[in-house]
């Protein structure tokens, strides 16, 4: 069993998607839970089949905001018993020697209606006594070291949390990777980090599952970082070495493509049409992958390297220390990922025509 927690801030961005689906591709999880997707249910159903999850449920949005939803695969059973705006309530292998309880709960963002949350996670409490597990944003930490920044959060407001998680029998899981999940990205002193999302779970839930733990993920497109629930990570290659030359579309966004182009088909000195077509196609693909390789490099070796290089900065600190390096980073970033969804579309474009309709 595995689980993706994550406060995907607006799903209805096409490139947060893309990174969800390649988080789920990554880490292949039984279970999917998120929040503030701020899109509607035809949404979540089409992202849904797409990503091979053929059961859902989704609490809907309120206006423009808000909405959750939990996504899983056919060969696990659960059964949602309760929802509200702030959770989805279910049971694992329900009427089994085994069964077990899942939650998945969004705490007020609101700090004046953080009591509300507690009193909800008491009275879910008293509804079932089955070991018992909640993956989820509380939006509320337990102490100041899960908070690194200028805003001091009020002791009486974290008692308050951890008495809701003492009612409950709630224990807090062990994590891996960075300390925090939540980030202002401002520039400067008025940058702050927050552990905000977790997973708790009761003792006898630990007895039943004692290897388990919370993994800390990156993204690029939410200031929350998805949270995994799993015994171990496997990540995924997806690239393969050796492929045969492809004519990129995204390389046509580029002027100097052209040049390029143009100077491999200049005159060659042969008689026969056919030699002189093969070598200049031959010369062809020989200085678009050199310029590709100068002017791109591998596109998603180039990302994830960047994409290690922000993480290693946001650990860093440096959006308060050297905000400008922050956001150059996030801009070539930007270009890459819009590099990478052209290319991406351009393979399953082909995929479509070698498969047919």
């Amino acid at each position: 069993m595995s689980c993706l927690s994550w406060n995907c801030c607006e799903l209805g961005n096409p490139q947060t998607e893309a990174e969800l689906a390649a988080l789920v591709s990554s880490k292949d999880p039984k279970l999917i839970f998120l929040m503030e997707m701020k899109v509607d249910r035809e949404v979540i159903e089409r992202i849904s089949r797409k990503m091979q999850n053929n059961k859902h449920f989704v609490v809907p949005r309120h206006n423009r905001g808000g909405g959750l939803a939990l996504l899983w695969k056919d060969d696990f059973l659960l059964d949602v018993l309760t929802s509200s705006d702030n959770h989805i309530d279910g049971v694992v292998d329900q009427g089994m020697d085994d069964a077990w309880r899942f939650t998945s709960f969004f705490g007020d963002p609101e700090m004046a209606s953080r009591e509300n949350s507690s009193n909800m996670l008491r009275d879910l409490s008293q509804r079932l006594t089955l070991p018992w597990v909640c993956v989820d944003d509380f939006n509320e930490i337990l102490r100041l070291e899960e908070e690194q920044g200028w805003l001091d959060r009020p002791e009486r407001q974290m008692q308050g949390f951890r008495d809701a998680l003492d009612y409950c029998g709630f224990k807090d899981l062990d994590f891996n990777g960075f300390p925090f999940t939540w980030c202002s990205r401002r520039s400067g002193d008025h940058n702050v980090w927050i552990r905000l999302d977790r997973g708790v779970a009761t003792v006898d839930w630990f007895l039943r599952f004692p290897t388990f733990r919370i993994h800390h993920l990156e993204c690029f497109h939410s200031d929350h970082r998805p949270i995994l629930l799993i015994l171990d990570a496997d990540h995924k290659r997806f690239y393969k070495k050796g492929r045969p030359f492809q004519f990129e579309a995204m390389w046509i966004k580029e002027k100097s493509c052209e040049d390029v182009i143009k100077n491999s088909w200049v005159d060659v000195a042969n008689t026969d049409p056919m030699n002189v077509l093969l070598k200049k196609l031959i010369s062809y693909q020989d200085n678009l992958r050199v310029w590709n390789r100068e002017t791109f490099g591998h596109v998603r070796t180039t990302l994830v390297r960047k994409l290690k290089e922000l993480s290693f900065a946001e650990e860093a600190n440096l959006y308060r220390t050297y905000p400008i390096r922050m956001k150059r980073l996030r801009d070539d970033i930007s270009v890459l990922k819009v590099r990478e969804e052209t290319m991406w579309k351009q393979r399953s474009h082909l995929e479509w025509l070698k498969e047919g309709d």
